[in-house]
């Protein structure tokens, strides 16, 4: 941005207006973010804003407005299980993108113990955010309903376990996603099939392993086993451990996401198996621990980035519009690689 010569007033939402030849009103939504405005009319106040040191006065603004600005990213688990898996920086990438290029400030908040979420609560309820993007919630958690009555916008990342009018949600594909694993492993010649699901009181295992049953029964099969994980390695190595006691002839795995795929192949190789000559295995989400593993990790690729934009995309409508937005599921696709 270019310096304003000493002297010279300081330019006004009006001077930047004429020069982009708009409306003071067109130029007024543009610079605080608004997603109405068409492409061509945003570039020319963004440039006539630049080429004339314009700075919003952000503290009249939010006075006019009655917007602070920011938005809450929040992930509902213990600080261990957020540091311990790549998924939530990559959502949280996803949507630090699209708020930056928005001018939005984002505020991160780990809600792992009763304490937290009160004090987040009241945050929220103070006027302190625009609107809530919320991460990983377990069971039918009253938050987004008690955010929605204190006139917080909320979007979820994920189906919500109980339908609720009103309230807005970005998905994958979590039964088409789990049917392509079973239809892959079918395809490499493996009958006896087990799952590691995700918590149940989550939905996108409970999403998961209802996949995995649909496709099992469409492809005339059994399951030979069926053990809840809790997203971890060392939850997928116990589940897989448990398998491999009760049903020692399973020959492919499909688990939940890809750091219980890679506990369940350290279980398979303890045993004396390998993978995926004895046991193959198909993962979920496509995280850098796929295609880092050795052996490199078949999996079920959800675009993990993409859903944080478009969390952040249809929040940033919804404050605009007001009005709830449809669903939105994401599809998934099949990562081929070295367990299956």
């Amino acid at each position: 941005m270019t310096a304003r010569p000493a002297g010279r007033a300081a330019p006004t939402l009006e001077s930047v207006a004429a020069r982009a030849g708009v409306s003071r009103a067109t130029a007024g939504r543009v610079l605080a973010g608004s997603t109405t405005v068409g492409e061509q009319a945003r570039e020319a106040v963004l440039r006539a804003a630049a080429e004339l040191s314009y700075v919003t006065n952000r503290a009249a603004r939010s006075l006019m407005t009655r917007r602070s600005d920011s938005i809450a990213f929040v992930v509902a688990e213990s600080e261990e299980r957020f540091f311990g898996d790549p998924h939530f920086a990559l959502v949280l990438r996803g949507a630090h993108a699209v708020l930056a290029a928005h001018d939005v400030q984002l505020v991160f908040s780990i809600l792992s113990t009763g304490a937290d979420r009160d004090r987040f609560e009241r945050f929220a309820r103070g006027g302190h955010l625009d609107g809530v993007i919320l991460v990983s919630l377990h069971g039918d958690d009253p938050l987004p309903r008690r955010l929605q009555e204190a006139g917080v916008p909320v979007i979820l990342s994920g189906r919500p376990f109980t339908e609720t009018p009103g309230l807005s949600y970005v998905d994958a594909d979590n039964v088409g996603g789990a049917q392509a694993a079973v239809r892959l492993l079918v395809e490499r010649g493996r009958t006896r099939l087990a799952t590691i699901t995700g918590p149940l009181d989550m939905t996108a295992a409970i999403d998961r392993r209802a996949g995995f049953q649909h496709e099992l029964a469409a492809q005339g099969l059994r399951s030979h086993g069926v053990r809840d994980g809790d997203w971890s390695i060392a939850g997928g190595r116990h589940a897989m451990l448990e398998m491999l006691a009760s049903e020692p002839l399973i020959d492919g795995v499909f688990a939940a996401n890809d750091l219980m795929a890679f506990g369940a192949m350290q279980a398979v190789t303890e045993t004396g198996r390998s993978v995926p000559g004895d046991v193959a295995v198909v993962g979920f989400d496509d995280s850098p621990t796929a295609s880092s593993s050795h052996p490199a990790i078949t999996t079920v690729r959800q675009p993990i980035i993409g859903m944080g934009e478009a969390l952040a995309t249809r929040l940033l409508a919804l404050i605009e519009r007001g009005e709830p937005l449809e669903p939105m599921v994401m599809g998934t696709e099949l990562v081929l690689r070295d367990t299956a």
